[in-house]
């Protein structure tokens, strides 16, 4: 970088000289870390070696109000942004004082709140997947600013970082895509070092990120030479002026070179060959070095930048390997954030009111929610506009809260999913829908690293408050891909909680409760309840409860009681079960009359245990019974949680009752019939199971 060029770009000397020796920081760490590599090299971590000019750059233009989601090579952006190398050792080492995640997770995975520092949310280990909840957050930062609910002075961006690799990942494309049909304050940047892991750039995309961007109609791009940090910042500068100001997307694509390991698991000199030497020639540090010379600063002065910078690496690392190791009796804290809602309240039943069908008894909670928290918006595949949804669930709320508040997406179940990450980050609070719980499937992915593991990782910093709302459930030749059940696989996902409501006032007071909860909830709602017309399912339509009334995640409840004398007498049974299986129930124990318990238990995780335990003991027998192919089940592993905890009071086996097990349900009705628990069947297993 010439004087002049660097005197064109008016970068002030203190500048450069901050840069140059958090540079040498950067350098001196991942130095240390090679030289000590036994001790280092205990857990995976990559370095910024080589990334350090774009890095810096960038961190100099974030401002304590932005948001960051970084790169898990972006060591010296957390540099930049103020960071200490001793506080990056802590995780580096997984020592309990690691500010990020109280030794939990890899080096360079930040999750930041603290005073002063820009906002970085916990992310997965960021190949792409990280910009849909980054998307998200300037997703919130817009809502928030389209409902007056700033203060005006401070306009904050978000900062993307990604690898040049990860630009190919699907999701990625499904944030460009949100970033410019919502024109977005977010900045991605795209560092370029032309390599995967051993994968080079020609291999993996057929063009690059800067490219592959002018497909996004409205996402503005640049292009710098990320080894040049003159070059580099005023490129940076451009990319947030334009963020900050003008409120749309940019894309910046820095060049650089990769003078580290890919990972200190998969080292350079196996695969890199002539290349390393050939991207030596760009290593930012003599460039800055030289820059400095050219802008009268002495020789002796950048000699003492580099030792103060060697200095306290040496310093730091000592102080990081004599740190204490977390407490183990720590594992298992901050699963969950806690929920300030912990008992039922407002009226269930009140007085004089008529009963309403499941479908609307969401719709007017949402309605409640909308109207009580301006930080609540509602999203998803055709719930805004005229239709409300396909079920109507969303009917007229477009209309009443505005098109920025109740929205249509594309199909993108990602999105949907992983944007409530980010929107929680900002504190907005938003509810979304699934439009089927067959097509969930694409937003596994950020369900379970964005949303799932955030509390956890982050030490209870970042938990997720997301609403997920996911019509599920069979009737009526719906097919295969509108009649699947999915609550076994969400179970099997820590860190998110399971909701399945089977009348109208557990959906309303249900529906209160998981929004307010803290944490991300799944609220599986069964098309087949929604309406009552299914026969047998006329009791899903109750009394209304009122606006107040809010039910507590983790509570079963007894919708059926069976006489004390049968109870006496060792002729009773109950069934543990959820949906439509109440319903089910609830017709074959006509057949038994006053023998059978009916326990529903509502929420699936949390689950009641205590009161199925209690409901067992009762009775001896019991059976579990479910919408869903039975092998391998949540009802199967139910079914064996309570044999060993009831084996003394058991008079029978747990039976269990499920679907066929088969991949799919057929869309000929009688084959659906003959998949699906009915009335007959759950009748048939009462039977034996009373008689045994």
């Amino acid at each position: 970088m010439s004087k002049e060029l660097m005197e064109a770009f008016k970068i002030d000397t203190g500048i450069l000289k901050k840069a140059y020796r958090l540079m040498i920081t950067a350098k001196t760490m991942a130095d240390t870390y090679e030289e000590n590599k036994t001790i280092c090299s205990k857990y995976v971590h990559s370095t910024s070696r080589g990334h350090e000019a774009i890095q810096l750059a960038t961190a100099l233009q974030l401002k304590p109000y932005d948001y960051a989601s970084l790169y898990y090579r972006d060591d010296s952006m957390l540099l930049g942004i103020g960071m200490q190398p001793y506080e990056l050792m802590l995780q580096l080492m997984a020592k309990a004082d690691d500010p990020f995640s109280g030794g939990r997770t890899y080096y360079g995975h930040p999750s930041l709140r603290r005073e002063g520092f820009p906002t970085i949310p916990h992310q997965s280990s960021a190949t792409g997947m990280q910009a849909i909840p980054a998307t998200g957050m300037a997703h919130a930062i817009a809502y928030f600013e389209s409902q007056g609910l700033t203060n005006g002075e401070e306009k904050p961006v978000v900062l993307c970082s990604l690898g040049d690799g990860s630009v190919t990942e699907g999701e990625v494309a499904e944030a460009f895509q949100m970033a410019v049909l919502k024109n977005l304050p977010i900045v991605y940047l795209v560092q370029d070092n032309d390599w995967g892991i051993s994968a080079t750039g020609k291999e993996m995309r057929a063009m690059d990120a800067y490219e592959y961007a002018a497909g996004f109609k409205g996402m503005e791009r640049l292009r710098v030479n990320g080894s040049d940090f003159a070059e580099s910042y005023e490129g940076m500068r451009v990319a947030f002026e334009y963020a900050r100001e003008v409120r749309k997307p940019i894309l910046v694509h820095a060049k650089v070179p990769l003078l580290g390991h890919h990972t200190s698991g998969v080292r350079r000199e196996w695969y890199r060959g002539n290349n390393l030497q050939e991207h030596s020639v760009n290593d930012p540090i003599p460039k800055l070095r030289q820059a400095l010379l050219e802008s009268d600063v002495t020789s002796e002065e950048i000699q003492w930048l580099e030792h103060e910078a060697q200095k306290t690496v040496a310093q730091d690392y000592q102080r990081a390997l004599d740190a204490p190791v977390p407490d183990p009796v720590t594992f298992d804290q901050h699963e969950f954030a806690p929920t300030p809602v912990t008992e039922e309240k407002g009226e269930r039943s009140p007085s004089g009111a008529e009963k309403t069908i499941m479908v609307d008894a969401a719709l007017h909670a949402v309605d409640d929610i909308l109207r009580t928290y301006p930080e609540a918006l509602f999203y998803g595949q055709d719930v805004g506009g005229e239709l409300g949804g396909v079920f109507r669930e969303a009917a007229l709320l477009a209309k009443k809260y505005g098109d920025a508040r109740v929205f249509n997406t594309p199909i993108q179940e990602a999105y949907i999913v992983g944007s409530t990450a980010g929107m929680s980050a900002v504190g907005a609070k938003a509810i979304v829908e699934i439009q089927f719980a067959d097509y969930i499937w694409p937003g596994m992915n950020q369900l379970v690293e964005e949303l799932s593991k955030s509390c956890y990782l982050s030490m209870g910093k970042f938990p997720v408050q997301s609403l997920i709302r996911v019509p599920i459930g069979a009737y009526g030749g719906g097919g295969p891909y509108h009649s699947g059940s999915i609550e076994s696989t969400l179970l099997t996902i820590r860190g998110i909680k399971v909701v399945y409501p089977s009348n109208a006032a557990d959906m309303k007071g249900l529906m209160k409760a998981a929004f307010l909860d803290p944490n991300p909830v799944i609220m599986l709602e069964h098309k087949g309840l929604y309406w009552s017309k299914v026969a047998g399912t006329e009791d899903a339509k109750t009394v209304e409860p009122d606006e107040n009334y809010i039910l507590p995640l983790g509570k079963a409840n007894v919708v059926q009681y069976a006489d004390q004398e049968e109870v006496r007498m060792g002729n009773s049974m109950t069934v543990i079960t959820y949906g439509m299986g109440v319903y089910w129930a609830k017709t074959a124990s006509r057949q038994f009359k006053g023998s059978v318990e009916i326990l529903d238990l509502r929420t699936l995780n949390p689950l009641d245990f205590e009161a199925v335990v209690a409901s067992v003991r009762r009775h001896g027998k019991a059976l579990v019974l479910t919408e869903e192919p039975l092998m391998n089940s949540f009802a199967e592993s139910l079914a064996g949680r309570i044999s060993k905890e009831c084996f003394q009071q058991l008079d029978a086996p747990i039976y269990t009752l499920g679907a066929a097990n088969l991949p799919a349900i057929p869309l000929n009705v009688e084959l659906e019939k003959m998949m699906l628990p009915n009335p007959d069947k759950v009748a048939a297993a009462m039977e034996e199971l009373l008689n045994y």
